[in-house]
């Protein structure tokens, strides 16, 4: 294979110095070359064909890229159409392929094994460059920090891996370094996507709900995350210290002083790629208990914490000896305030007791579904959603299929994309994708009860109103006996306003009264619970 410098997508011919005009003609010709590669290298034709187009989108859609063909980027020739295409388009193309790998639901089973390839077995730049790049990040020969430092062993659409063993303390670690010039790739693609959204937007009002814009920023600010290496040993280093009592779960140690922006150090892992189902077969490993323990390690990482690993796929986990968990590459994590958590927690936990009513009151309390909208016919129309999944086998489930019918059903109703939430609902897609790969039967809603009523019980019922009520007190008594002066303070204030007196001191009392009937209210539930 060639190295990754003679793509397409790292030519200088294409490389923007800084940001670009999202408005400018060069994203139109970005976008007009996406369709042309993916119908100069073949790829068009198997993604219509795979994801079930209709005829009359295939052919509308083949006709109007047809024409500039020539356009596109051919690719390797020695790679598979699909995975010749995304790979040319470049790494934000990459990440999407990524996600698509563990679909094959969606895509089909060829081109979700084909798509694999992009996790971790790109082409790697030379080994003298990542040297070149260590030296420059550490501020010192490489010599003087590693005793060895070997040719990359995985490769990504951002960094990659090198094996190497320090020269101090001889441990063995891992060393990613990100590729030349990849910011301003990046930059290239996430300009295009930006003047695609605005595109959408115009031309498509009913699109406007689901915020294209919005989704972009927000895709655009984990891939800068990403960028910085720095980042990412605080990411792995918060989520070792909030993981690290969670049996059959285990992650690697950061070398802080041997990381930088550009270079990250961690503890090197061994173990199975948790892709390779032969090989933890042939290692006695339980493939059915691996796949629910993924899961519910994910949905106890967001719920429990408000903070997991955004990018679970098939290249950033393997399984120990011991039959652990290993997750790594940290570059993209989620965080969801605890508001949020519970919110989305009593989403699935209605979901999965079958309580659509509640689910939809929990919509229209969190101000997800506008209030003039009906509440019964929203569960009606949530049941219709859920009620064709339960007490079927998964490899029956289409969970694209599932999606689509849940956008129809919150576009009639109004709701608009929530930007907190996609990083959540796109990483539990991917997560439910990895557990069937090593589990086709896996019943996602049973393998994530135990972990959902457990949040439930913990922090929307008794014990979470007590815990609630004892972090207010705290806080509150951090005042002590100054709460009544600060309270005088605030109400004898000459106001800016006359006509603002009335209604800023009703309120100001009106706010203490109900803090006084929740806390009695919390003390009653509280003692009544114990």
């Amino acid at each position: 294979m060639p190295a990754i410098g003679t793509l397409a997508w790292e030519s200088p011919v294409f490389i923007q110095h800084g940001r670009s005009d999202m408005r400018g003609p060069h994203n139109i010709l970005r976008l007009i070359r996406t369709g042309a590669t993916l119908e100069r290298t073949g790829a068009m034709s198997e993604i219509m064909k795979a994801m079930d187009a209709p005829p009359l989108v295939q052919g509308t859609i083949r006709f109007l890229a047809w024409p500039f063909h020539w356009l596109g980027y051919p690719g390797d020739l020695s790679m598979p159409p699909v995975l010749r295409a995304m790979t040319a388009l470049g790494p934000a193309y990459i990440k999407f392929g990524q996600v698509f790998s563990t679909r094959p639901d969606i895509v089909g089973e060829d081109i979700a094994t084909e798509l694999r390839i992009l996790q971790d077995k790109l082409p790697p730049f030379p080994l003298e460059t990542a040297r070149a790049s260590v030296e420059r990040e550490l501020g010192r020969p490489i010599d003087e920090i590693f005793a060895e430092f070997g040719e990359p062993v995985a490769t990504a659409s951002i960094a990659q891996v090198h094996k190497a063993r320090l020269k101090d303390t001889g441990e063995v670690v891992a060393v990613k370094v990100l590729r030349p010039n990849i910011e301003k790739a990046f930059r290239k693609d996430i300009d295009a996507f930006y003047f695609a959204a605005r595109l959408i937007e115009l031309l498509s009002p009913a699109s406007r709900r689901l915020r294209p814009t919005d989704v972009i920023s927000h895709f655009e600010g984990v891939v800068l995350g990403e960028l910085d290496l720095r980042l990412e040993a605080s990411s792995a280093s918060e989520y070792s210290a909030n993981t690290c009592n969670d049996p059959g779960f285990e992650l690697p140690a950061v070398m802080w002083p041997e990381s930088g922006r550009r270079v990250m150090t961690l503890g090197w892992v061994d173990g199975i790629s948790i892709g390779d189902n032969d090989a933890l077969d042939a290692a006695g490993h339980d493939r059915v208990a691996i796949g629910e323990r993924i899961l519910q390690l994910f949905l106890s990482h967001a719920l429990r914490d408000g903070f997991f690993h955004a990018d679970m796929h098939h290249g950033n986990m393997k399984v120990a000896p011991n039959g652990a968990v290993i997750a790594y590459d940290f570059g993209v994590m989620g965080h969801i305030d605890e508001y949020t958590r519970k919110v989305y927690a009593e989403i699935i936990y209605g979901f999965i007791k079958r309580d659509y009513r509640r689910v939809a009151e929990v919509h229209f309390e969190a101000g997800y579904v506008p209030a003039d909208r009906n509440v019964d016919e929203f569960a009606r129309a949530l049941r219709a959603v859920g009620e064709p999944i339960f007490g079927m086998d998964a490899t029956k489930i289409s969970m694209g299929g599932l999606l689509s019918h849940l956008f129809e059903v919150t576009e009639r109703f109004g709701m608009e994309t929530r930007t907190e939430l996609l990083l959540l609902q796109r990483t539990m897609v991917v997560v439910e994708g990895v557990a069937r790969s090593l589990n086709p039967h896996i019943n996602i809603w049973q393998a994530s009860k135990p972990v959902v009523e457990d949040y439930i019980r913990k922090n929307i019922g008794p014990q979470g109103i007590f815990r609630d009520m004892k972090k207010t007190l705290l806080v509150m008594s951090r005042y002590g006996p100054r709460l009544p002066e600060l309270v005088e303070d605030v109400l004898l204030r000459p106001p800016a306003s006359a006509e603002k007196t009335p209604r800023h001191s009703i309120t100001l009392l009106a706010m203490w009264w109900l803090v006084g009937v929740v806390t009695g209210v919390g003390v009653i539930i509280a003692l009544g619970s114990l």
